[in-house]
């Protein structure tokens, strides 16, 4: 079967080749550019992105602003064969590139898509919650990129990186805007040098919803409200041509609110004799309950829906160059706290409801040493992290199993690793690349699910009479030590100064862990085992200025193994899903990317994407039995597609008329590895647009706005809990639109 799927891969692979063999000649004859060099620093330095021998998209400063992106999610509709779904209703996202991803809500685990803010990486799904404002630009980085980025980058990496002080002239923004759903958010900028060598850089941003997207029929009102405010403050110093140092101190606090997934029940209801169920709308719960309206946003639900985040973090990084080398220092410190309440179960009933409180310190040290010779382009270093994360998770079964619990963990993690990377110049045109990482991590973890007894007569779970002493009823204490090498071994042919061709292998590996929810097991608790992915992919890159075009294509093979999904575990008395290992997979797929502005029509720029996937698991263990080879992993559609045009018409000297769309497609995907059709969302479209009118010389804009213009609604998560009587399925925002202004300095 693989040998047959790679030859699939080896065909697309010399397809891609033969094309750019074809395009990529004249290339470096054409005329004046029409479109400019992108600089990414994806490699740990500055690079033309042509230069980079991987798969990446980079989305630039106006680009997120103009298409109004203001979230993780949002990323997914400038790139293709990603997928980014949100854990809990408007939080949490977690991204799955190439079909591989996490499917867990642990905070104390990692994300497979390392997340990388100004370098320092973010350690736990909690810390992902969390709004984009005043940024230079995004990365999105594909494939394994252990050698330079380290453990738990699997699936890719995302750098955001955001702008720096400047000592060239002062500088600042301000803008607002107003939409649907009473929404508004205010964001400014102030850009301050005090020296030839010493700037400061302001930010801010607040984001208020008074209407949320939900309405909770129990409650006669709308849920979902944000109140969300965030503010930085940057320091760069620059006392000579070598010294650059740049402090960041960062913040948020949000008093918002979650929204809340919509109840499917498993049973047949007796109003509704002959209806199949689990799935249908007349489906009910143990207790007869069911919601048939057919309207996602609409339910009976229990509990106060509160989302509560208190962030502070701080960034030093220090550029020393000292001629032959350059010495790079990344300090990162993070202090980040949350507490929500989940109704797990999308009924009036407190079935499966809980609250979770997150404490998370994160430290982490990198040290760089970087150089170049006539041949070779060189980078060694070290890093070193710890952080801590403690949960504290009270859960409300009072009316399905009579109690309260209280589950808790306090997982301390330290890693260290060395680094090397090398780009080898064989000749001209051709460079061997190499990188070799050595990770060592020890995670240790204490924890459990203790039943409360709190409800008369006793609880169902344990037996216990109400006002009997806590029961432990699930329980872990242990340590787990892992080290494993990440490496890479490419080969870049530059055909001509703006045509790459590339080849690569490397290895990437995610730490293995510990679930952190509520259990009532220990075996629940047993820690799970890290995943490998191995990669192998071959791309092709060029740049044809007279033309206005920019291209690349990949295709990759992955051998993923030991893989880390949501599981249903029915070891306790307590059906759960938690995070385990599922076996192995094959992927394989490719990407092609285009952006064009043509020399004809003055002012106009076309982008689009293409994804495409093919996944298959391996036969692996469930509750219910052996399942076969052959399902998808999930949040792995098999096709994407992404576009967006741009247009601007000068009306005159003082005005121009900005026209924008953009489109996303994703193919049908299942939710879990299980293939639950019941969590299986079907393809679709999304719409965006703006029109925007722009004061050439004063810096004003004016622009109305909206997103998701078809009000397509697309299932991001969803959980089936049959065993217990119950399912819920969480769905995109709704459609949005407004005004916005803003004027620049």
């Amino acid at each position: 079967m693989k040998h047959h799927h790679v030859s699939r891969a080896a065909l697309l692979s010399s397809t891609v080749f033969g094309v750019a063999l074809l395009i990529g000649a004249p290339a470096a004859a054409q005329e004046a550019a029409l479109v400019e060099e992108v600089t990414v620093t994806a490699q740990k330095r500055a690079q033309d992105v042509l230069d980079v021998g991987g798969t990446l998209d980079v989305v630039s400063a106006g680009e997120l602003a103009s298409r109004r992106i203001e979230q993780v999610r949002d990323l997914a509709t400038f790139s293709s064969n990603l997928d980014i779904k949100e854990q809990v209703p408007g939080a949490m996202p977690i991204l799955t590139i190439r079909g591989v991803g996490l499917d867990d809500f642990s905070s104390t685990n990692n994300p497979s898509a390392g997340v990388y803010v100004d370098e320092v990486y973010l350690a736990s799904l909690a810390q992902m919650s969390f709004d984009l404002f005043d940024l230079e630009r995004v990365e999105l980085l594909k494939g394994p990129q252990g050698t330079l980025y380290g453990r738990n980058s699997t699936a890719g990496a995302l750098n955001i990186i955001t702008a720096k002080p400047s000592t060239s002239g002062f500088s600042a923004r301000a803008a607002g805007s107003y939409g649907n759903f009473k929404a508004y958010d205010l964001e400014g900028m102030v850009n301050l040098p005090l020296s030839d060598t010493f700037a400061l850089r302001f930010a801010g941003k607040t984001i208020q919803q008074d209407e949320g997207y939900w309405y909770n029929r129990k409650i006669a009102s709308d849920i979902g409200r944000r109140d969300l405010w965030l503010g930085r403050v940057q320091a760069r110093w620059t006392p000579n041509d070598d010294l650059d140092v740049n402090l960041k101190v960062e913040g948020q606090r949000s008093r918002s609110e979650l929204g809340q997934g919509e109840f499917f029940g498993v049973l047949p209801s007796p109003s509704a004799p002959g209806v199949a169920c689990p799935g249908q709308p007349a489906c009910t719960d143990f207790f007869g309950y069911s919601d048939r309206d057919g309207d996602p946003f609409k339910g009976d639900w229990s509990g106060g829906h509160f989302y509560n985040i208190d962030q502070v973090g701080t960034a030093l990084k220090v550029d020393y160059r000292m001629g032959w080398a350059t010495l790079t220092s990344v300090t990162g410190y993070a202090n980040f706290q949350r507490s929500f309440y989940i109704d797990t179960d999308a009924t009036p009933l407190r079935q499966t409801d809980f609250i979770q409180t997150d404490k998370i310190h994160q430290l982490s040290e990198e040290l760089r040493l970087a150089g170049s010779t006539e041949r070779l382009e060189w980078l060694v270093g070290g890093f070193y992290s710890t952080d801590r994360v403690r949960v504290y998770n009270p859960g409300f079964l009072d009316d399905l199993f009579n109690t309260e619990t209280l589950s808790f963990a306090d997982q301390k993690t330290k890693s260290a690793a060395m680094f090397a990377n090398g780009e080898w110049k064989l000749g001209e045109q051709l460079s061997l690349i190499t990188g070799l990482r050595y990770t060592w991590e020890e995670k240790t973890d204490v924890g459990g699910t203790d039943d409360l007894a709190l409800v008369c007569p006793g609880s169902a779970l344990t037996g216990a009479p109400c006002g009997s002493p806590p029961i432990r009823i699930a329980s872990v204490d242990a340590k787990i030590k892992d080290t494993n090498w990440s490496w890479k071994l490419g080969l870049n042919w530059k055909l001509n100064p703006l045509t790459l061709l590339y080849a690569s292998a490397s290895q990437g590996v995610k730490s293995g862990g510990f679930f952190s929810g509520v259990a009532t097991s220990s075996a629940q608790l047993e820690p799970y085992d890290p995943e490998t992915l191995l990669a192998f992919e071959a791309g092709w890159k060029t740049r044809i200025p007279g033309a206005g075009l920019q291209l690349s294509a990949s295709v990759f093979y992955y051998d993923y193994s030991d893989i880390q999904t949501f599981i249903r575990d029915t070891s306790g008395a307590l059906p759960i899903q938690r995070l385990g290992n599922v076996g192995e997979a094959e992927l394989y797929g490719a990407d092609l990317d285009v952006s064009w502005r043509p020399a004809a029509v003055d002012g106009l720029t076309l982008q689009a994407g293409l994804g495409l996937l093919h996944t298959e698991l391996g036969a692996f263990a469930a509750s219910a039995g052996v399942v076969p080879a052959g399902n998808k992993l999930p949040n792995a559609p098999e096709v994407t597609f992404n576009a967006s045009a741009q247009y601007d018409a000068r009306l005159n000297d003082a005005w121009t008329l900005r026209l924008q769309g953009g489109t996303r497609y994703s193919d049908g995907l299942f939710k879990d590895a299980l293939n639950d059709p019941l969590l299986r969302q079907d393809s679709y479209w999304s719409w965006d647009g703006r029109v925007a009118l722009l004061a050439n010389e004063q810096g004003w804009e004016l622009a109305v706005w909206g997103k998701n213009l078809g009000d397509e609604q697309h299932l991001v998560q969803g959980v089936n809990n049959g065993a217990l009587g119950v399912g819920f399925r969480t769905y995109n925002a709704p459609r949005t639109y407004g005004v916005s202004i803003s004027k620049s300095w």
